[in-house]
């Protein structure tokens, strides 16, 4: 007979976000961003005007003109009679 196998902690079945080490570095990235944000928020706060302004002409590019509310259907075609 062969003897059960015990499964270590080092469990390679484990998605990436629930390992250990992955747990590990994202609590120290969310920390390192709280500490960064908290001590320069004031200089962040300064740039959002600009950011909302470069957001506008981004969304162009990324989306078009595509929802601005025309609802034509060019595929139907209306015949009179």
């Amino acid at each position: 007979m062969n003897p059960p196998e015990h499964k270590h902690s080092n469990e390679q079945g484990l998605p990436v976000w629930r390992r250990p080490a992955t747990l590990a570095w994202t609590a120290a990235a969310v920390i390192a961003a709280f500490y960064l944000l908290r001590e320069h928020w004031g200089h962040l706060l300064g740039w959002w005007p600009y950011l909302l302004l470069m957001l506008c002409p981004l969304m162009h590019l990324l989306h078009g003109h595509g929802g601005h509310g025309s609802s034509h259907d060019h595929s139907r075609v209306e015949k009179d009679s």
